[in-house]
C-alpha cells in the first residue's frame, strides 16, 4: 500500500515534535553502491523483483567513476504507473510502463526487497530514450536526519552536490553500454515536495485505472491478493501456488561478473 499517511515523531508538546504528512511505502529494488538491475517484474504474476534482461544478459549498472553502482537506495512507490498511453503534460513524452522511482538518500544501506517508508522531497523529469520517467527524491522516515528533511531545498542545503551528482549519474549511466546520454525536462532542475506529490497523485491514479481494468496494460499482470476492487484479485492460495513453483532459494548464490568491478571514465559534454 503506498497511500498518503500521517507519521508522528518525538512526544507531543515537546519541541522535537513532529508530524510527517508526505510519507509513502517504498520497495527497495536495488541497495545503494551495489551494481545489479533489479526491478519489479509487471508482466510476471505477482510482480516479483527480478534482475533486468537485456539481449540474453543478466544487466549491471557500470561503475562510471567517481560513482560505485547507485548512489542512492533505488526502488519504486507501489500502486503507481507511469502509462505509455499518457502523454505527460510537463514533458511533452508518454510514461515507461513502470512504477514511478525513487532514489533515497537516507544514511541506512537499505536491503533488496525492503519495504521502508519514505518523506517526499523533490523530483526529477529524465528523459529516457523518448519515454518520462520520473525520479522521486525521498528520505527514510525514520533516518535519524529525517526531521531537517522537508522540500528539495534541504537536500541542496543539507548533501552538498548530491543533487548535482544524480542528475550526472542520470545522464551517462547508459553511455557504458554504448548508448547516448539521457535527456530531462525542466532543465534537469529539481522540482519541490508539493510538485512530486501531484506527480504521485496522477501516476496512483493511472495505476487504479489499470487495476480495475479500465486502462488496457497490454500485458502488465495486475494479479494481486489485496486490491478489493480490482477483478484481477486472486485467492491467497493460488498466489502461494505461483510463488512454490519456483526453486527456493540458493545457498551457494551465483558470482556476479568479475567485469562489473571495472571502472569506466567518461568525459562529461
Amino acid at each position: 500500500m503506498s497511500g498518503f499517511s500521517s507519521e508522528e515523531r518525538a512526544a507531543p508538546f515537546t519541541l522535537d515534535y513532529r508530524v510527517f504528512l508526505d510519507v509513502f511505502h517504498m520497495v527497495v529494488e536495488v541497495p545503494r553502491w551495489s551494481n545489479a538491475k533489479m526491478e519489479i517484474a509487471t508482466k510476471d504474476p505477482l510482480n516479483p523483483i527480478k534482475q533486468d534482461v537485456k539481449k540474453g544478459k543478466l544487466r549491471y549498472v557500470a561503475n562510471l567513476f567517481p560513482y560505485k553502482g547507485y548512489i542512492w537506495n533505488y526502488g519504486a512507490i507501489p500502486q503507481t504507473w507511469e502509462d505509455p498511453g499518457h502523454n505527460d503534460k510537463h514533458t511533452g513524452c508518454c510514461g515507461d510502463n513502470d512504477p514511478i522511482d525513487v532514489c533515497e538518500i537516507g544514511s541506512k544501506v537499505c536491503a533488496r526487497g525492503e519495504i521502508i517508508r519514505v518523506k517526499v522531497l523533490g523530483i526529477l523529469a529524465m528523459i529516457d530514450e523518448g519515454e518520462t520517467d520520473w525520479k522521486v527524491i525521498a528520505i527514510n522516515a525514520d533516518d535519524p536526519d529525517a526531521a531537517n528533511y522537508n522540500d528539495i531545498h534541504d537536500v541542496k542545503r543539507l548533501k552538498p552536490g548530491y543533487l548535482e551528482a544524480t542528475v550526472d549519474w542520470f545522464r551517462r549511466y547508459k553511455v557504458p553500454d554504448g548508448k547516448p546520454e539521457n535527456e530531462f525536462a525542466f532543465n534537469a532542475e529539481f522540482k519541490d515536495k508539493d510538485f512530486t506529490m501531484d506527480i504521485i497523485k496522477s501516476t496512483h491514479d493511472h495505476w487504479k485505472a489499470l487495476v480495475t481494468k479500465k486502462t488496457d496494460g497490454k500485458g502488465i499482470s495486475c494479479m494481486n491478493t489485496t486490491v478489493s476492487e480490482s477483478p484481477f484479485k486472486c485467492d491467497p492460495d493460488a498466489a502461494k501456488a505461483i510463488v512454490d513453483a519456483l526453486p527456493p532459494p540458493c545457498e551457494s548464490a551465483c558470482t556476479v561478473p568479475t567485469d562489473v568491478d571495472k571502472w569506466f571514465h567518461h568525459q562529461k559534454n
